[in-house]
């Protein structure tokens, strides 16, 4: 049975994406896909793979959550699912803990290694969404504020903006955690409003569209940020409606850079590490793509009148 561990990342339609999921279980357990998401590896199933207080009971939590594993793993291969999809975003991390740290996902590597050794090998494929890093933490930083986490000041914007590690570190500690399955690395905005599209470029199967455009978690705009916020913190947000823009433009600028830097690196083979996920809707050009006719200026064989040499 292929495993498929989907780890988000956050803020990136990752709650939609389980959504979809969710709706259209049934039908894809009948296709040999099998699910699990937030309501069940949140209900005890991981726990004990990553650090935690000290255990008096003697019990070993690590060799427990293998054998859960192992158990609900057989007892899919028995349903005769083929494809194992886990969706579970907080793998690799928390938002809080990125804005805190000002870091992405500083320590991923040693908690993907973590799962690798929970799974028991059984991983063959990661797949990691991604998205332009001006809207992750612009989306980060309004999820975080609305539940409470105090308002970002200049120099915790500078330090997001201008930090060294992007979607690439992240990456390259994924692969180096797990180097025995295939990355898979998914845009958000190619698959972000598509799960369906993100379903078929992991399974290859051909995903149903039913509840496909469900939209979970978003964020807040202006005014319903403001209006979820004590007075005192909302009287720090800008005025006006729409989307919360706490970036300056050379902030948002560096960021975006940043963000092209890693899909180039990708689109050019990611030093083997890992693979950018190909949009399944769309088609390659052939050998012989077509060519249309394109016109410059005038026609040369137009006839033109010359001005008299009077």
């Amino acid at each position: 049975m292929k495993v498929i561990l989907h780890t988000g990342a956050h803020r990136c339609a990752t709650t939609s994406f389980q959504e979809y999921m969710r709706q259209n279980v049934h039908g894809l357990n009948r296709q040999g896909i099998g699910f699990w998401g937030p309501y069940r590896t949140r209900k005890g199933l991981f726990h004990g793979i990553q650090p935690g207080p000290a255990q008096v009971t003697g019990r070993d939590l690590v060799q427990r959550a293998q054998g859960r594993l192992r158990i609900r793993m057989t007892g899919c291969r028995e349903r005769g699912i083929k494809q194992l999809l886990v969706s579970e975003e907080n793998m690799i991390g928390a938002v809080r803990q990125n804005l805190r740290l000002g870091d992405l996902y500083g320590g991923v590597g040693e908690r993907m290694a973590r799962y690798a050794q929970a799974f028991g090998g059984a991983v063959s494929d990661v797949a990691l969404s991604i998205r332009s890093l001006d809207s992750y933490w612009t989306s980060g930083l309004a999820f975080a504020v609305a539940r409470g986490h105090k308002m970002p000041t200049a120099a915790s914007l500078d330090r997001l903006a201008y930090s060294a590690r992007s979607w690439r570190g992240v990456i390259t500690d994924i692969a180096a955690a797990m180097p025995d399955v295939n990355l898979h690395v998914l845009p958000f905005e190619t698959f972000g409003t598509r799960p369906e599209a993100a379903l078929t470029a992991l399974t290859g199967i051909k995903a149903p569209h039913a509840h496909a455009r469900v939209r979970l978690n978003a964020s807040l705009c202006l005014q319903d940020l403001r209006a979820s916020l004590p007075p005192a913190a909302a009287a720090e947000l800008p005025e006006g409606t729409g989307r919360w823009r706490p970036f300056s433009d050379a902030q948002t600028a560096a960021l975006r850079e940043a963000y092209a830097d890693d899909i180039m690196w990708l689109a050019g083979g990611a030093d083997g590490l890992a693979a950018l996920a190909q949009d399944p809707d769309k088609q390659a050009a052939g050998t012989n793509p077509p060519r249309k006719d394109l016109t410059r200026g005038r026609p040369d064989d137009k006839q033109r009148r010359m001005a008299g040499s009077g």
